[in-house]
């Protein structure tokens, strides 16, 4: 009997016909399409999976190795990677479902083939789960990719033809897994650049999610065509006779949009097949000289499909605000070339593609195309290396405690539509979708993003939760005293915006909660208390804190008392275990309750708690956000029964209502006058002579209203500062604002809270 080890020297073994002509077929489109083939390793690959593969069968009847010699296919053909992609398509279930180890692999092929089969076997089944254990397997999936490409490559091809294979599989399984490709393998081939390959994953997907809808589009589609052929024929014509003329060596090819993509755009716009104009598009492919150099042929080649488009555009009118130029400004995943939609013969909307054969080739087959024009690893081609940092940056200090978050996050970057901005030097930014000038600012630079206070979009101050368009200049203003504010994290759509902000957040909950601890230590020496941390942890939970770190945050927070913790570790009085006896039992806000039907008169507050008047009540107005007549409030009891009033959108409002429900109460203003509040205001705008006097003088001359503190700082012209002030309510506040934003050179007032 042949062992795993010794079939490496064997090369007549016995195998089927079909199978040996599979292998023929195989090395056929390799020749075809690969730059190099080493036609032994491919042999070698074949036949070590054909004898591994010996006794294993798929759904569908047919021996298992007919799946590799189609994943090597689809590696050879549609993507066109190399010839170490190709064996390893043949063996990358090896390790996985047979007796073979990677030992044997790398004693084989070496040991690039070697990480790119383990790369295979530690992803196998990324995809198979949404739960929360499957965040490490997506976390393996990104770091094979930052080790090797050709991991998630191969597996591309594995999944398309295990979708192409689908009707095999129970329906249960052919609904999870067109779903799952669906969902996660198509956007990130597009990611990729495998616009093929997406295009088949999406098709194949909604053949099985929803068969009618699908067949419905192919038949339209299929009625559709001698029509559709005719129209394409009359508006090519005088085109390629004009190229011709010119010089040009070219193709011209039509395109019909993927059924996945009409259906969705049908779903999208609401309107039948019929309606949807963009059916098809026109290809001008033209070739380049290879004779000339890199940067050479490029530079001609650009020029000449502008060329091309000025040909275009004498024959037929253009319609300008459908011009896309992504020569100039390539997509994220590579892909190059001018698009212009013209009116054609009868009127009808034709969408026009003008490139290069290399731009198309890297339009079709994206990283792998970049792949085969690198020439070796130190000199990796620029767009390659963009979409290893994009692995990289999702990488970026994952956290155990975060795993749903990260593939959150690792979805979130999938996306297939972006937008193009520009620094105020002209440099290109590529964004995605609904993508705000915070992540603008993180994408320039992680301190650029830290340190954001303000943005001005062509121009003009906006806010920075603004949602930016393609096109827009966008300048980002910054201060060293600035740092990010946790709500940002709501509006952010990129990756490294969102993990910075999570990582700063995290680190200020750290800080606050080592702050806490040092304040307890110092009561706790003051009242010669010897407490160990397990005991101190029992007496956070008999407070209601979920462990002693939330208590320790809490006290560097001001949220609660280091004094209060000093009493209850010391232990009640008589009179307070009495006390406590008799309201055992009894909920916070029931211990408030009767603390509001004994209150004494300390100051008059407008406030209304419970929905009553409460105009004998001492409280407390929180530092930490500073509220004030009109603004959304509520109720905190302290763990005394003591009342601080929070805004609503208080940078502490998640934590006390998250984690203290029971305490909160539902307050509101009640009409009262000569009552004055604290309120701060951030300011930033041009430094220029007098513009201190004309803030003062707005505020305490135009308004009288009285400044508290005012701090100013200066830095290349840009001036930020802080002002605290007396006011009565929002309404008050609001004017200050408004006639503040009206003084020549101020860019932004915002309200602030420290």
């Amino acid at each position: 009997m042949i062992q795993a080890s010794g079939i490496l020297q064997k090369t007549d073994i016995d195998v089927e016909p079909k199978y040996e002509q599979g292998l023929e077929d195989l090395l056929d489109r390799c020749r075809q399409n690969l730059p190099t083939v080493d036609e032994a390793m491919i042999r070698k690959a074949f036949t070590l999976s054909y004898w591994a593969h010996r006794n294993d069968w798929r759904e569908s009847g047919e021996r298992y190795i007919s799946h590799p010699l189609e994943v090597a296919r689809i590696v050879a053909e549609d993507i066109g990677l190399d010839d170490v992609s190709v064996a390893a398509a043949l063996l990358h279930d090896v390790v996985e479902d047979t007796e073979l180890s990677l030992d044997l692999i790398r004693s084989g092929f070496g040991e690039t083939m070697e990480n790119i089969i383990d790369g295979l076997t530690k992803i196998s089944g990324v995809f198979e789960s949404r739960e929360l254990g499957q965040a490490e397997n997506v976390r393996k999936l990104m770091l094979s990719m930052a080790t090797d490409l050709r991991v998630i490559l191969v597996k591309f091809a594995d999944r398309l033809h295990n979708m192409r294979t689908i009707e095999a599989l129970p329906k249960k399984k052919q609904l999870k897994k067109a779903s799952e490709t669906l969902d996660l393998f198509a956007p990130l081939a597009h990611r990729f650049g495998l616009f093929p390959v997406k295009s088949q994953l999406e098709d194949l997907s909604l053949k099985v999610l929803d068969p009618d809808a699908y067949q419905y589009i192919v038949d339209r589609l299929e009625s559709l065509a001698e029509e559709r052929d005719a129209y394409i024929a009359a508006f090519t014509e005088p085109l390629r006779e004009r190229l011709r003329q010119d010089g040009y060596t070219f193709d011209i090819q039509s395109r019909v949009k993927n059924v996945y993509s009409i259906h969705r755009k049908m779903k999208r716009q609401e309107k039948p097949l019929d309606e949807i104009y963009d059916i098809f598009a026109i290809r001008v492919i033209l070739d380049t000289d290879d004779d000339l150099d890199p940067e050479a042929r490029e530079k001609k080649g650009k020029e000449d499909c502008w060329r091309v488009y000025s040909v275009v555009t004498d024959l037929y009118k253009p319609l300008p605000e459908r011009f896309r130029d992504f020569i100039s400004v390539p997509k994220s995943n590579g892909y190059q070339s001018l698009h212009t939609t013209v009116l054609g013969p009868d009127g009808r909307r034709v969408e026009v593609q003008i490139r290069t054969d290399r731009m198309h080739e890297v339009a079709e087959k994206g990283v792998a195309a970049h792949w085969k024009y690198k020439e070796g690893k130190k000199n990796v081609d620029e767009e390659m290396e963009k979409l290893l940092d994009w692995v990289r940056d999702l990488l970026d200090n994952p956290k155990p405690d975060e795993a749903t978050e990260f593939v959150k996050e690792f979805r979130l970057n999938l996306y297939d539509e972006e937008i193009y901005v520009f620094t105020p030097q002209g440099d290109l930014m590529t964004l995605p979708r609904q993508a705000t000038p915070v992540d603008f600012a993180f994408k320039v630079h992680t301190e650029v993003g830290m340190q954001c206070i303000g943005a001005k979009v062509n121009g003009k101050m906006v806010p920075l939760s603004h949602e930016l368009t393609s096109g827009d200049q966008v300048e980002i203003i910054t201060s060293k005293k600035q740092s990010p504010n946790p709500d940002w994290v709501n509006f952010v759509v990129t990756h490294k915006a969102r993990s910075r902000i999570r990582q700063w957040t995290n680190e200020e909950r750290r800080r606050a909660a080592d702050l806490g601890r040092k304040i307890w230590e110092k009561k706790a020496e003051r009242n010669n208390i010897e407490i160990s941390d397990h005991d101190l942890q029992e007496i956070a939970h008999e407070l209601k804190f979920p462990d002693l770190q939330q208590m320790f945050y809490e006290i560097g927070k001001e949220l609660y008392d280091a004094d209060e913790l000093v009493e209850h570790v010391k232990g009640p009085n008589a009179d307070e275990e009495e006390v406590g006896d008799r309201e055992a039992g009894e909920s916070l806000k029931k211990k408030f309750e009767t603390f509001l039907e004994t209150a004494q008169t300390s100051g008059k507050q407008a406030l209304v708690i419970n929905g009553e008047v409460q105009k004998d009540l001492a409280v407390n107005y929180a530092s930490c956000c500073n509220p004030i007549p009109g603004d959304e409030v509520f109720g905190f009891v302290s763990k005394t029964g003591a009342i601080n009033i929070h805004r609503t959108n208080c940078r502490n409002a998640t934590d006390l209502l998250n984690n203290h429900p029971d305490r909160i109460l539902d307050v509101d203003w009640s009409r009262q006058k000569d009552i004055q509040f604290v309120a701060a205001l951030r300011l930033m705008g041009e430094d220029r002579v007098g513009m201190v006097n004309d803030i003062t003088t707005v505020i305490s001359k135009n308004l009288k209203t009285n400044i508290r503190s005012i701090t100013i700082d200066s830095e290349d012209g840009i001036f930020s500062g802080t002002i605290v002030l007396h006011v009565s309510d929002l309404d008050h506040l609001h004017r200050l604002m408004e006639r503040l934003k009206r003084i020549d050179g101020i860019h932004g007032v915002y309200r602030f809270e420290e």
